[in-house]
């Protein structure tokens, strides 16, 4: 028999024990448990989480009310509501850089729609409440700016570069520095200098992802990141045919090699749906990315279809409108999920320290 009384105190505790889902440590019940009220066996909670993990936000919430009926069997209703929580980052690397994660989305091979997955990515996080920036890290051919329809030249002020926003997300690219049919001829040291100081020298803000768009292959861009900063993972793109996955493992071999860690693996051209039937066609094959992320003990992020309002959006720079499309958003809202989940379990295990959270 549960003999604990039911009041404010008792329940913060309880909220207490919870683990942070960006940091996994404990929540601190001063600065993330709010207002608590209880009324005739009704428990109402406030619980405030950093928009880093705003994406799980209903699976957090599910957990905290779990912990009080736990705790206090006998409660009729428990309501938790969200707040967000402001929680300041501190600056990594020897650039400096303010984003609570970063990720490297990378492809062993080009053709397999890299850049597009990680522009989507970025999009579908921004829509779910976080704040993310881009960086386009492939010098050599430079396609976020035609994905987004952003033709710009880059300002400086104050010694900062300023990115170009879209929609609130700074992006950066060597796109907005060259014209557009000039070739970037550019080898070791000078490839490591730009990405230093892309990544240093921008005034990025303070972010909870950053996504860089690598270059396709395996080359000097994932070594300079991966010396320049801690990077919290990266994400591999390809396609089901098996020649596409012998170099995506090669992508991945690379990463850890390198000491970053992969944190998932996308299939993208996963088949077409035809809009008029509803049937499923795999053009290009099946399940390959999903079987060979099993076998080298990958987290598997999930599928794109192939997809008209995908090529159609993204010819006229416009990619952001193909993410409206319900098998384009289904898709990229599985994938963003699944990826800060991820994230939040890998915390979880291994809780980090982090500066005080500030309301």
């Amino acid at each position: 028999m549960n003999d604990k009384q039911l009041n404010e105190p008792a329940v913060r505790a309880a909220l207490a024990q919870l683990q942070d889902p960006e940091t996994g440590q404990k929540l601190k019940p001063e600065k993330q448990v709010g207002e608590i009220t209880i009324d005739e066996g009704a428990v109402n909670c406030v619980v405030r989480i950093t928009s880093h993990a705003w994406p799980i936000k209903d699976d957090f919430s599910t957990v905290a009310a779990d912990a009080i009926r736990n705790e206090f069997p006998d409660v009729q209703q428990v309501d938790i509501s969200i707040e967000s929580l402001e929680r300041t980052t501190m600056p990594k690397g020897e650039v400096g850089l303010t984003a609570k994660s970063i990720i490297a989305v990378g492809s062993g091979k080009g053709g397999v729609g890299k850049s597009t997955v990680a522009t989507s990515i970025v999009l579908t996080l921004a829509k779910m409440g976080c704040k993310v920036g881009l960086l386009d890290a492939d010098v050599y051919g430079p396609s976020v700016p035609h994905l987004l329809g952003l033709d710009a030249r880059v300002e400086i002020y104050d010694g900062k570069m300023q990115p170009v926003t879209y929609e609130d997300v700074p992006v950066m690219s060597m796109g907005f520095m060259v014209k557009p049919d000039e070739a970037v001829i550019w080898r070791g040291p000078m490839l490591h200098g730009s990405i230093s100081q892309l990544l240093r020298d921008t005034d990025w803000g303070d972010l909870d992802y950053l996504i860089v768009d690598m270059p396709p292959g395996t080359g000097d861009v994932a070594l300079s990141l991966s010396q320049l900063l801690p990077m919290t993972g990266g994400i591999i793109v390809c396609t089901p045919q098996q020649v596409a996955l012998l170099d995506a493992v090669k992508a991945i071999s690379m990463f850890r090699s390198i000491g970053i860690p992969v944190v998932g693996m996308i299939e993208n051209m996963s088949g077409f749906i035809c809009p008029g039937c509803n049937h499923r066609y795999d053009i290009f094959g099946h399940g390959g990315a999903r079987k060979k992320a099993e076998e080298l003990d990958v987290p598997f992020l999930g599928e794109i279809p192939l997809n008209m309002q995908i090529q159609q959006q993204s010819d006229v720079g416009n990619l952001s409108d193909s993410l409206e499309d319900p098998i384009c958003a289904k898709a990229m809202n599985q994938i963003a999920y699944n990826l800060v989940r991820y994230l939040s379990q890998q915390a979880a295990a291994t809780p980090r320290t982090v500066s005080l959270p500030v309301i």
